[in-house]
């Protein structure tokens, strides 16, 4: 078992125990500094600022006892942000009623090869996006074997 997976596994027990949900486990260099980043939300997808320090600690503290990552590194727990991506299914349907971005992997009609716009609905496999061309609205149906990166997206 690597690393990674010991951490994720370690701070999902702590995370679930408080009613949260782990995002993303992952290590990241800068400069010289060794970054164990933990990403985390709630139900709804948001989080604070109390929330994270709170998880901080905690996490913390069981690294420590835990005790099998050499090296000094700095544990930064954090929200996985107003843009994150959407990994699977689970996480599409929640965005539902959400602006999205959406990047294809294979061009549609009329040259259609990203969108941003909100996310009405997934029946089967085909996600429904309502969005603006020209100030005029429009629709499209994606199927998701389509789509090469779906996020959270934030409207100007």
């Amino acid at each position: 078992m690597d690393q990674l997976t010991k951490i994720d596994e370690l701070v999902r027990k702590i995370i679930v125990e408080h009613e949260l949900h782990l995002y993303e486990v992952s290590w990241h260099q800068e400069n010289n500094m060794r970054i164990l980043r933990i990403a985390i939300m709630k139900d709804d997808g948001t989080m604070d600022i109390d929330a994270c320090a709170l998880m901080s600690e905690a996490i913390s503290s069981k690294l420590d006892e835990a005790d099998f990552i050499s090296g000094e590194y700095y544990l930064e727990v954090c929200s996985p942000g107003a843009e994150r991506e959407l990994r699977s299914r689970e996480d599409i349907e929640k965005a539902i009623g959400d602006y999205v971005y959406i990047k294809l992997k294979n061009v549609m009609a009329k040259g259609l090869f990203e969108v941003y716009g909100t996310l009405v609905d997934i029946q089967d496999d085909i996600a429904l996006i309502e969005y603006m061309e020209k100030a005029v609205h429009k629709k499209v149906k994606i199927e998701l074997d389509n789509i090469s990166l779906i996020r959270l997206a934030v409207k100007f």
